[in-house]
């Protein structure tokens, strides 16, 4: 049987005017600002007159860690959200924009996959409606407007060693992760050792995510920390007479962005951290808008449970104040053989000792889900391959573990193919057995926070961080920042720091590197092992494939 690839079912979409789509959750076509004619942003006043409607229930989306065998969280999202709106539910979906920096490394597209996606994929894909270029060209500013003040005298007699404000740009260029800028004579400035991240990795984009409102975009902008004076006092972006500037240039990129599935059920796309290298969720606003128009919203979390639902946990939840009401923990048969040890040329035939083997990776994070106190169930994403044997160890691997693993086909099949796993979720989501609880109180010590992240979520033995490290946690706590969250930056591939240590590890050790202080966003980033804030591409990037072909359309792209 010959199936159709990801382009070729995006561009059959029979798409719907975004005002239709607008008009099913009740926003009015004044209120929406169009790019083109099947996106749109919702507007800050419609958004603002929202306040007094009740909130609807909030499902979580995230997955086991991720293998490249392919988990499908996005396209889970996506089919789960068409299989509650098929079974009758007014149901919305939040994800997040996608990077250009894995759009031409090695990951490709970011809006589903099969017959469960986001469209238009490809505007989506590429520049979408410029939302990460403002974030990039905000951060800019203010790197610009930091050299430029000493440039010009120094006012506030910033210690150019102590400059913590990098540049950003949303790809990955590896020979930008340390650079000497200013160099060329005394019309350049002064030089200095600098470097870049990539924009997902950017304060400004967990700014962005994380606000309420203009105000509060603006409030957290001027919080930003860019550098130190010899007496080591902090220099704000509210010193350097930026956060005014930066916020006009985010005015459009904080109204959330309006689309449609295949099915045309409506789909919130904003913003997009990446969750290994910062908090991996779509902005506050877009969730906090959804949830105020539907009845249920299906939202992601990026990478796997340990990263990106801990983050949705600890850091969104807890900022936002709103907590969710079920999780879906999305796995493969083809991942589970992967853990069990099945390299990926070999996942083909039959070896449900193998996905038994590899199974103890998916018990982890169900454990961990559990331990936050909201009810958990299991979507085992459909692949051709999958034999019945496979999928019923998963299954009865699954129930071991006090939980329910649903077979679903959404990829095949589309919101037909996840309506078992709807009806499930929202019975889940209705029984009101949601006891949400972040993982530890705002009041504890910020390096016992990173221990019981590492401990609890990543079953380690220890933290390994040096005098330096420790001291630095500590001056912040002086400073008024130890009520602050913890951002952990560490592999997406292992629940340990080692990439390559697959399945449920015990006995490691977590090695900080670094740690930042995001006082805009409000949680500390914690660098462990060897993850990069600017990745780079890998041998063959995606990007050697990707043209234009005689009809003028993208390939290689998906």
């Amino acid at each position: 049987m010959s199936y159709k690839s990801d382009i070729e079912i995006a561009r059959e979409a029979n798409k719907k005017p975004i005002q239709e789509i607008g008009a099913r959750l009740g926003i009015g076509a004044d209120h929406l600002l169009p790019y083109g004619h099947d996106k749109a942003k919702v507007s800050q006043d419609f958004i603002a007159g929202l306040n007094g409607h009740e909130n609807g229930k909030l499902i979580l989306v995230t997955a086991i860690n991720p293998t490249p065998a392919g988990e499908g969280k996005t396209t889970t999202t996506v089919g789960l959200g068409d299989g509650l709106n098929r079974i009758g539910k007014n149901a919305a979906i939040c994800i997040r924009e996608a990077s250009l920096g894995p759009c031409f490394g090695m990951k490709g597209g970011a809006a589903g996959g099969g017959y469960a996606q986001v469209v238009p994929m490809e505007e989506m894909n590429l520049h979408f409606t410029g939302d990460f270029h403002a974030i990039t060209s905000a951060h800019n500013l203010l790197s610009a407007m930091i050299d430029n003040h000493i440039y010009w005298g120094n006012e506030l007699e910033i210690d150019e060693r102590r400059i913590v404000w990098r540049r950003v740009m949303d790809m990955n260029d590896r020979a930008l992760r340390d650079i000497v800028v200013s160099l060329g004579g005394v019309a350049n400035g002064f030089p200095r050792q600098g470097g870049f991240d990539i924009t997902v990795a950017s304060e400004v984009m967990a700014i962005l995510c994380l606000a309420d409102d203009l105000d509060d975009l603006r409030k957290r902008l001027g919080d930003i920390i860019v550098a130190y004076r010899r007496d080591r006092t902090p220099i704000y972006a509210r010193d350097i007479k930026a956060d005014g500037a930066m916020t006009v240039l985010l005015k459009d990129a904080m109204q959330p962005n309006l689309v449609q599935t295949l099915e045309n059920n409506p789909a919130f796309v904003h913003g997009g951290p990446f969750a290994n290298i910062a908090h991996g969720c779509n902005s506050v606003i877009a969730t906090k808008t959804a949830l105020k128009l539907a009845d249920y919203v299906v939202t992601e979390a990026g990478f796997g449970a340990d990263l990106g639902a801990e983050k949705f946990f600890d850091i969104k939840c807890r900022k936002a104040g709103i907590a969710p009401d079920a999780v879906v923990i999305v796995a493969t048969v083809r991942a589970m053989k992967m853990n069990g040890g099945v390299a990926k040329a070999d996942l083909g035939p039959e070896n449900v000792e193998a996905v038994q083997k590899g199974c103890p990776n998916l018990g982890r994070h169900i454990a961990n889900v559990k331990g936050f106190g909201v009810p958990v169930v299991v979507a085992i994403n459909h692949f051709v391959t999958d034999t019945e044997a496979e999928i019923q160890a998963v299954k009865d691997y699954v129930a071991s573990q006090g939980s329910e693993a649903i077979l679903c086909r959404h990829w095949e099949k589309g919101g037909e193919g996840a309506e078992e796993l709807a009806t499930r979720v929202a019975e889940l989501a209705d029984g009101g057995w949601s006891h949400f609880a972040p993982l530890y109180p705002d009041d504890m010590p910020l390096f016992e926070k990173v221990e019981t992240i590492a401990k609890r979520i990543y079953h380690a033995d220890e933290v390994l961080a040096d005098k330096k490290i420790r001291d630095q946690l500590r001056e912040w706590e002086k400073a008024g920042y130890g009520h602050l969250p913890i951002c952990m930056a560490k592999t997406q591939y292992s629940f340990s720091t080692d990439p390559n240590l697959r399945g449920a590890p015990t006995g490691h050790s977590v090695p900080v590197r670094e740690v930042r202080l995001s006082a805009g966003a409000g949680f500390i980033v914690v660098i462990c092992g060897e993850i990069m804030t600017m990745p780079g591409l890998p041998r063959h990037p995606s990007a050697e494939a990707i043209m234009l072909n005689e009809a003028g359309e993208v390939e290689g792209l998906f």
